[in-house]
């Protein structure tokens, strides 16, 4: 069976798009198979970001290992059984479709909650939650007390998290593995670096995820969605220096796929 990868986070704007990317072109580029879903049916980034990929190497006359991209079909309602949710339908389709063809299944989940995000959630061997490092993403996962920022209590997203830990086990399917992924982290306004890291090691323990490094601000993610391509393609596009900011931001991806530990996996790129 394939093991699925789910990104997801309830808030926009936290870099989901651009870690679905990097991980599945670095698994593709380890000799995987690779499959990917967007759940996004209305902005589709991920999706997009694949399509500029293949666009683009279809233009340079190149061969870039590619993630084997894939809308959710669509199904006849007279297939449905009563009571059966159409989004549910779709989306078992999919897995169907692509778990036989694929050693990976990266799924990217819109930044709200709706019903494919909540069933794909259930579905996760990995779990990968990007945050922007403030406070203002991690009132996502738990509400924090102003004056001695103390965690109170796990918030919507990580509620939903917890109700999909408890599907698969009543399905007796093994624990999801939960990374949250600290994005955007500046040089500058360490306090409140600390303050956020403090909270979410605290957090961590208390409802069961790892905490990990994930992508800094940098202008050179948003210069690639265009082609499609990411940090671990551009010798292959004829980028034979790299500036400093590059090739940090390429040993970020080195450095995530090493967390993320998913079974196989011997990141060498």
């Amino acid at each position: 069976m394939a093991h699925i990868i789910v990104v997801g986070n309830e808030k926009g704007g936290s870099g989901k798009s651009t870690t679905c990317m990097h991980v599945a072109t670095a698994l593709a580029r380890l000799g995987f198979r690779v499959g990917a879903l967007d759940l996004d049916l209305r902005q589709k980034s991920f999706g997009r970001y694949i399509e500029n990929r293949r666009a683009y190497v279809a233009r340079a006359g190149l061969s870039l290992p590619t993630p084997d991209y894939r809308d959710l079909p669509e199904v006849d309602p007279a297939s449905l059984q009563p009571g059966e949710n159409p989004y549910d339908a779709r989306l078992s389709a999919a897995i169907a479709a692509l778990d036989p063809v694929s050693d990976f299944v990266i799924i990217d989940c819109p930044g709200s909650h709706t019903r494919l995000s909540q069933v794909a959630h259930s579905l996760a061997d990995t779990l990968i939650t990007p945050l922007n490092d403030s406070f203002v993403d991690f009132d996502l996962l738990a509400r924090i007390d102003p004056e001695t920022n103390k965690v109170k209590g796990p918030s919507i997203y990580a509620e939903m998290v917890w109700n999909a830990r408890q599907l698969r086990a009543q399905a007796g399917l093994k624990p999801i593995d939960w990374i949250v992924l600290r994005n955007r982290m500046g040089a500058q306004q360490m306090h409140n670096k600390r303050k956020v890291g403090a909270a979410l090691e605290q957090l961590s323990r208390r409802i069961g995820f790892r905490v990990a490094p994930g992508f800094s601000e940098r202008v050179i993610f948003r210069e690639l969605f265009p082609r499609g391509i990411t940090l671990l393609d551009l010798k292959d596009t004829g980028v034979d220096q790299l500036n400093l900011s590059n090739i940090a931001a390429r040993q970020e991806v080195r450095d995530l796929m090493r967390e993320l530990a998913l079974p196989g996996v011997t990141p060498d790129f």
